[in-house]
């Protein structure tokens, strides 16, 4: 009984990294019904929304960014989430240059204020961005190239990091992991999840189903496959952004977010019917449920591999590689200058990342949701 809970343990540690990926690699990608050419076959109308909750300090910086952004007609709206400082007013002197605010006046999280903006809209395709994301200047019409395919129905772009200095931050093996992952993704049922900083969607995506209590990237990858649609990776369309201020802080952030997560699939579960949704649904399965999971394997496995160590062999070596990967995450958790080591940094970014779907997990049991979203300090 304990070497196939031994077993069980490994394969489900395992499988949302590596299993799944492997699988994905050998599935037929998605016949394509278009060409994405770096221009669209004919310009789109587009609505530009900027969700805000008390961003008074940077407001106008993201609103010139906006106003320098190369396509023509954009259209700009501030959906601002109740804000309670001078944000709005700030707005306001922007109308002249044709920008427009979408007030909610109940505070009722990001998702609610970006609806109000839906509704105001008039493009046919519909970009979200945060306050904090910096955006190229010509970004919009990479971006909005990609729907040359009918069958995209959403769009991300991807993320980098600008540093305190103003350097942009070089990407890590997690981060090159994730880009690699997604584009497997994107190449057959679609992204499962968007950058929920800088993303696009066609306008009908967007006005049916879309839940105020669920994050918007989710929904919008949903949506599209309710639709029969995908939403696909833009590897040459970045949002630039600035670390948190308090790194303390990104663990609570990563927190924040999975238990946002899993708010949307216990609220969703029909996603994960492979008799509605097909190829998606293993997708979702295979990238946020099991990932979700990979804590608790971790640890049954690290408990049996005690239990069935004297069995020698592979069980020995299992507990071996296991005591050393944990003792490197010590190691940098004792000494932080060891971080900067890619035997350290890997175990440690890793287990931190475990901890907190453990984390959000517990408190996602115990009742906890986190609608109302309140900007990270950058």
């Amino acid at each position: 009984m304990l070497v196939i809970l031994f077993w069980l343990a490994a394969f489900g540690a395992l499988f949302s990294y590596f299993i799944y990926p492997f699988i994905l690699r050998f599935m037929p990608c998605r016949p394509k019904s278009g060409q994405k050419d770096g221009q669209p076959n004919a310009p789109f109308a587009v609505s530009l929304i900027v969700t805000a909750h008390n961003e008074a300090h940077r407001i106008r910086d993201k609103i010139e960014n906006c106003l320098a952004l190369n396509y023509p007609g954009l259209e700009i709206i501030i959906a601002s989430d109740a804000s309670s400082d001078e944000t709005d007013q700030i707005v306001g002197e922007y109308a002249k240059r044709g920008v427009k605010l979408a007030r909610a006046e109940e505070r009722k999280g990001k998702e609610h204020a970006q609806l109000q903006a839906i509704r105001a809209a008039t493009g046919e395709i519909l970009i979200f961005s945060d306050v904090a994301t910096s955006i190229p200047e010509d970004a919009i019409g990479r971006m909005v190239a990609y729907f040359n395919d009918p069958t995209v129905g959403a769009v991300s772009s991807e993320d980098r990091f600008i540093s305190r200095d103003g350097s942009v931050v070089g990407e890590g093996a997690y981060v090159r992991y994730e880009m690699w992952l997604r584009g497997l993704e994107s190449a057959r049922a679609g992204l499962v999840g968007l950058s929920g900083s800088f993303f696009a969607a066609r306008r009908e995506v967007c006005e049916e189903d879309w839940d105020i209590h669920s994050p918007s990237d989710f929904n919008t990858a949903l949506n599209s496959a309710r639709k029969g649609l995908v939403a696909v990776t833009a590897p040459d369309v970045l949002g630039y952004y600035q670390d948190v201020a308090d790194a303390s802080k990104e663990y609570q952030r990563k927190v924040r977010t999975i238990i946002r997560g899993l708010t949307a699939i216990s609220r969703h579960p029909e996603v994960l019917n492979p008799f509605k949704f097909g190829r998606f649904a293993f997708q979702v399965f295979g990238h946020k449920l099991m990932r979700w999971a990979v804590p608790w394997f971790q640890l049954l496995l690290f408990c049996i591999s005690f239990a069935v160590a004297s069995k020698g062999g592979v069980y020995a070596l299992a507990l071996l590689v296991q005591l050393l990967f944990y003792g490197c995450v010590l190691a940098g958790h004792f000494l932080p200058a060891m971080r900067e080591r890619t035997l350290i940094k890997i175990p440690y970014f890793f287990v931190q990342v475990n901890l907190a779907i453990a984390h959000a997990t517990v408190n996602f049991l115990m009742g906890r949701r986190m609608t109302v979203w309140t900007p990270s300090k950058r």
